[in-house]
């Protein structure tokens, strides 16, 4: 009898002791979630998470950091890789396109206001003064090439064939340049380096800000549709995560709103989404 009592004893310690460490797994794992990694690339949008999004996360528990890149790449694969737990960076256009290109499952939970993709230069005032023969600096990838385009379409200063598809133009596409714009392409992110050396370029509006160009020094401003719009993104099978959720109660709170509409902070001025 006393061997029986004392197996019995030895089976509810060790019960108790496999339940602490199921317990102590289970509570590591759930703060684990709440500890979250965040990608941007240089310029506003970092900062518009940091100032808008983050405080009221963190005020719902998460401890965020934030991540930077200097290129439109990696925060995708990081993303994927799971390095990170979502990025703010990219329109729809962009995401759609390089998720397609590099079988990734991302997804965009939400829009968020937007600088667009202006046209500046060092050297005229106005794009009347661009002469016959000009440089053009433009992006290098295809999604900016063709966005870039459109932004030159919608300046007057060139003309696309009809027959071309929209949604992916090319300089081959250009049925009428009438002042023989020369084109150059290069990466987004050094084109304010070279814009001494350029008549006028196209700039992305977060590199622009990095860059410390003006906006309101722009020669023309880009208009901005929906699908141009820099999103949330996260990876697909976080789209409804409890992550995903807070963020989206936050971008409806009078809090976040409060932020961009702020007419001293650097974001009143930005493109809104529809719902906002």
């Amino acid at each position: 009898m006393k061997k029986i009592s004392e197996i019995l004893l030895l089976i509810i310690l060790l019960t108790g002791l496999f339940s602490g460490c199921g317990q102590s797994s289970n509570s590591s794992k759930s703060e684990s979630k709440k500890n979250i990694v965040v990608g941007v690339c240089p310029g506003p949008y970092g900062d518009l998470f940091r100032q808008a999004i983050q405080p009221s996360l963190e005020k719902k528990g998460y401890k965020v950091s934030i991540k930077e890149f200097d290129d439109y790449i990696q925060p995708n694969k990081a993303l994927a890789n799971k390095d990170l737990d979502l990025n703010v960076f990219q329109n729809s256009v962009y995401l759609a396109k390089f998720a397609k290109d590099n079988k990734l499952d991302l997804k965009a939970i939400t829009a968020i206001p937007t600088l667009g993709s202006d046209i500046y230069s060092s050297k005229i005032k106005s794009l009347s003064e661009l002469k016959n023969g000009s440089l053009v600096v433009i992006p290098d990838d295809p999604v900016n090439i063709t966005r870039s385009l459109k932004v030159l379409v919608s300046a007057g200063l060139i003309k696309i064939n009809p027959k071309a598809n929209i949604a992916t133009i090319t300089q081959n596409d250009i049925s009428e340049n009438p002042k023989n714009l020369k084109f150059k392409l290069v990466n987004a992110a050094q084109i304010p380096r070279v814009i001494n050396s350029t008549d006028i370029e196209v700039v992305n509006g977060n590199y622009a800000i990095a860059a410390k160009f003006n906006p309101k020094d722009a020669l023309y401003h880009e208009k901005l549709t929906e699908d141009y719009l820099n999103t949330i993104t996260v990876r697909a099978a976080d789209a409804n995560s409890q992550l995903s959720k807070d963020i989206l109660e936050v971008v409806k709170s009078s809090a976040y709103k409060s932020v961009i509409n702020d007419p001293k902070g650097e974001f009143s001025t930005f493109a809104k989404p529809k719902d906002f």
